[in-house]
């Protein structure tokens, strides 16, 4: 049976072409004449039986079916090319894994980890992407990601894998300069962290997370302590961007302590208080429902041994 697909080289002149909204310029791309970019495109709507382009003064503009098309298809055609390149490069001995990733976990957390990978398994080469949005492995062509969420959502999330990882537990955090000035006399202790009253430690300025509103009042709620205004405070997406803040002094900021292992270690954050917000979130490795990849199963072996 037939299938329903264009050829492919007027699939290359219209996605060049919506890109640059222009015969022309896609036509410098593809090293082709304006004049074969057109007939490919004339056929490729021949094909659908609808048009993705109309001409205004200045060019041509998708069409709304054209703009849905582009999109769609689009993530396909990159990852047609991607794979060529990499049977290319690999003699169809390797390949490589596009990894989706939250940001902070993947530079703080994941890439000073990857070298072991490579060392143990230099046929695959890792891609990495970031997002602080769930992944969506049809449309954005991810091999696996790694995502921070509850045990309901992944159960609940369709068509999918999952491999817990670990827990994501949050401590406080701030510089010893902010504690200082605040409390001349407070005293670390032999591992140079804090143990703050719950007075001292509701005096504090807080660094709060937009994607999480709501976490410096659960971690007070779980130590017993009553804030008056535990959504007060300067609001960062980001766990590093809430770690540079509270280095410089901003305030006290909730992060997984694994993701702290420089700062902590120079001293420029202090753990302020011993109490730990457990189990809200953990980190999972996920990946399509079926997915059988024997580079994406190398990886996960080794990512479970790097976790226990």
């Amino acid at each position: 049976m037939r299938r329903q697909i264009p050829p492919l080289q007027s699939l290359l002149c219209f996605s060049a072409a919506a890109r640059h909204l222009s015969y022309t310029h896609a036509a410098q791309e593809l090293f082709m004449s304006q004049s074969a970019v057109s007939r490919q495109i004339q056929h490729l709507e021949e094909f659908l039986q609808l048009s993705v382009f109309h001409r205004t003064r200045y060019g041509v503009e998708l069409t709304p079916a054209g703009q849905q098309y582009y999109q769609q298809i689009q993530p396909y055609l990159e990852g047609l090319e991607r794979a060529t390149l990499d049977l290319m490069a690999h003699k169809g001995l390797g390949g490589t894994l596009k990894i989706g990733v939250v940001p902070t976990f993947a530079t703080r957390w994941l890439l000073p980890k990857l070298q072991a990978f490579n060392q143990l398994h230099p046929e695959i080469i890792i891609h990495l992407a970031t997002s602080t949005k769930p992944f969506l492995f049809h449309d954005n062509m991810f091999d696996a990601a790694i995502y921070a969420g509850t045990p309901q959502q992944v159960q609940q999330w369709p068509g999918i894998q999952h491999h817990f990882l670990m827990p994501e537990d949050v401590v406080a955090v701030c510089s010893p300069s902010l504690i200082q000035d605040y409390f001349p006399n407070a005293q670390p202790n032999l591992q140079g962290q804090y143990d703050l009253t719950a007075e001292q430690l509701t005096q504090l300025p807080l660094l709060q997370q937009t994607t999480r509103p709501s976490i410096w009042q659960e971690w007070f709620h779980s130590a017993g302590i009553l804030h008056p205004n535990a959504h007060d405070g300067q609001r960062h997406e980001l766990f590093s961007m809430l770690a540079v803040a509270a280095t410089h002094h901003m305030g006290m900021a909730l992060i997984p302590q694994m993701l702290l292992e420089k700062e902590l270690k120079d001293g420029s954050l202090v753990i302020a208080s011993q109490h730990q917000l457990h189990g809200s979130r953990s980190y999972y490795l996920i990946h399509a429902d079926g997915d059988t990849s024997p580079l994406l199963a190398k990886f996960v072996q080794w990512l479970k041994t790097v976790v226990e």
